[in-house]
């Protein structure tokens, strides 16, 4: 604004003494002072208030207004409230050194011009930052030029004095202006924005940590294959959303402010959109190499196509790296509801939703939990390989060699990868928040394997350690290779056609005979064996008389030839039925 525009406001009670010729130099602020030297609080542009309690003799005025002019601010308005008249010998000063020198009336507080020249200053930059957010849209729309995200913060900051962070549905930092967030901030922000989107209240929503109050914006998928908004079931997109966190309370903010944020949040969505679809590349790998491995490939065929995956995972890497598979499933009403549950989760709804595709929640979700939480930025996510069926992700992660020493025995090993309980360290809070009361998501990390042939029981290893993750307690739920038991350890890694084989002689007669009769002996089977071989146990969980249970059972004996009374016979159904 213009000192003219002051000027000309009679509500503040301005009145020139001198400078008339000056009077179009923008004021950037305002600052009261009576300090006899404020240089050290001055940057340029000000409009310095004063009560003149610093003039104590006439000589006082030339050294304060050459102070003044030297800081090149805009103008000096001194009040009438202490001396009456202004003394001629400040007037005189301010024409020296040509300051323009305006009179507040005695009536005009201080606070009311301050008040003024900050809500038209803050209007004004919001305009100019405006500007410069749209051409910034521009440049990014249309290329990288734009700088990304940090650029426009960056604005934010020096413009309107907003500090400002985009996190992801996590709480780790993606961009930021200054200093980043600690750990344990952001991700209570994170926490604290997917409960309040999970309630449906819109955005922005206030947050206060450690007595700071932020306002958390929403940066929604604008892609080209986003759905639109209205039509979005909210838990498609809570877990996988950006966020841009702005240290203020934005809940008494004008219009126009919030205008301007939400158009900011739109330019970040533009990079959020780009970075999406460079990670098509990713999952398109993952997905060719997961296809070849469920449809029982020769070895050689999923070599090939990892040797393609390993340089765009791990650039500038020599030699085929290590993997390790990691499963995720997201669950959604019913399907949370029984497990919840059994496990002892209260409060779960019992409400049925199929519309909820979990599988690409359950994708992005896996893409962000395998990013190392300490590592800020997008780039840390270029290792991650994640494809999607069903509802079930399943990740391929390539492990790195470790450097060592080459004359060490242990040269040449490989980092030894994911651990189940570190994954959620940083995540467990925030994403409980999210899934709510009709949410869970559990994960399956495998052991490192060194070779094609290795990854379909790396594969159902994992999956393996993910229902071992379901059968406990929480939203949010992990196990890894360690912790599964010795015959659920070798499943795995039995040979295709060996495991086909096997099933096939002892179930197969089984299944035959249930198609033609609907008998229900591998259920009567299954039964059997979870109960220990106890005949009263098995007849009342399956509601039959144990004479009919002793009729199937024996059935199943003579269409396979086996005795359940050995345990021997007992271990080849047990293991038969496990990997079928």
């Amino acid at each position: 604004m213009r000192l003219r525009a002051l000027l000309e406001t009679e509500a503040l009670g301005l009145r020139l003494l001198g400078g008339d010729d000056e009077l179009d130099r923008g004021v950037r602020g305002v600052m009261t002072t009576d300090l006899r030297d404020p240089s050290r609080y001055l940057s340029g542009g000000e409009l310095v208030l004063t009560g003149l309690a610093w003039r104590h003799t006439a000589a006082d005025s030339e050294p304060f207004v050459r102070i003044l002019a030297s800081a090149q601010v805009a103008g000096l308005a001194a009040g009438e409230a202490e001396l009456g008249d202004i003394p001629g010998d400040l007037v005189e000063a301010c024409l020296r050194h040509r300051l323009p020198l305006f009179a507040v009336n005695e009536s005009v507080a201080f606070a009311t011009i301050t008040e003024y020249v900050v809500r038209q200053v803050s209007g004004e930059r919001a305009g100019d930052l405006a500007a410069v957010v749209d051409r910034h849209r521009r440049l990014m729309t249309s290329g990288p030029a734009g700088g990304g995200p940090e650029v426009v913060l960056d604005l934010l900051g020096s413009d309107l004095d907003l500090r400002a962070w985009v996190l992801s549905p996590t709480g780790r930092q993606i961009a930021g202006a200054g200093d980043p967030l600690p750990g344990a901030v952001s991700a209570t922000l994170a926490g604290e924005h997917l409960a309040a989107t999970r309630t449906g209240r819109r955005g922005p929503h206030r947050a206060t940590v450690g007595g700071v109050t932020y306002s958390l914006f929403p940066i929604r998928n604008t892609g080209r294959g986003a759905a639109p908004a209205a039509s979005r079931d909210v838990r498609e997109t809570v877990l996988s959303d950006w966020l841009l966190a702005v240290e203020a309370d934005a809940s008494d903010w004008p219009a126009a402010r919030l205008d301007l944020l939400q158009g900011v949040t739109q330019l970040i969505s533009v990079e959020r959109d780009r970075r999406e679809a460079a990670r098509t590349v990713r999952r398109r790998l993952a997905q060719e190499v997961l296809e070849l491995v469920q449809t029982g490939a020769a070895p050689a065929e999923i070599a090939a196509r990892l040797r393609v995956a390993a340089p765009v995972l791990l650039p500038g890497l020599g030699a085929a790296p290590h993997w390790q598979v990691v499963v995720a499933r997201v669950e959604w009403g019913d399907a949370v509801s029984g497990a919840a549950g059994a496990a002892g989760i209260p409060g779960t709804s019992g409400t049925s939703d199929t519309a909820v595709e979990a599988g690409p929640v359950a994708q992005s979700l896996l893409e962000e939990i395998l990013v190392d939480p300490a590592a800020a930025g997008p780039d840390s996510a270029d290792r991650i390989a994640v494809a999607h069926g069903g509802d079930e992700a399943i990740a391929l992660v390539p492990l790195p060699a470790v450097d060592v020493d080459p004359d060490a025995p242990e040269a040449g090993s490989f980092d030894a990868g994911l651990h189940a309980d570190a994954l959620l360290l940083s995540v467990r809070e925030p994403l409980s928040a999210g899934l709510a009361d009709d949410g869970r998501l559990t994960l399956g990390v495998s052991a490192a394997v060194s070779s094609a042939e290795g990854l379909r029981g790396a594969l159902e290893e994992a999956r393996h350690a993910r229902r071992v993750a379901a059968a406990r307690p929480g939203r949010v739920c992990a196990a890894g290779h360690h912790e599964l038991a010795s015959h659920v350890l070798l499943l795995p890694f039995v040979p295709d056609d060996v495991r086909r084989a096997f099933t096939a002689r002892l179930l197969d007669p089984l299944r035959d005979y249930d198609r033609r009769h609907r008998a229900e002996l591998i259920p009567t089977l299954e039964a059997f064996l979870d109960c220990d071989g106890s005949w009263t146990r098995c007849a009342t969980r399956l509601h039959l008389h144990v004479n009919t249970l002793r009729y199937r059972v024996g059935r199943i004996e003579q269409l396979t030839s086996r005795d359940l009374s050995r345990l021997e016979d007992k271990l080849d159904f047990f293991l038969a039925l496990r990997m079928s």
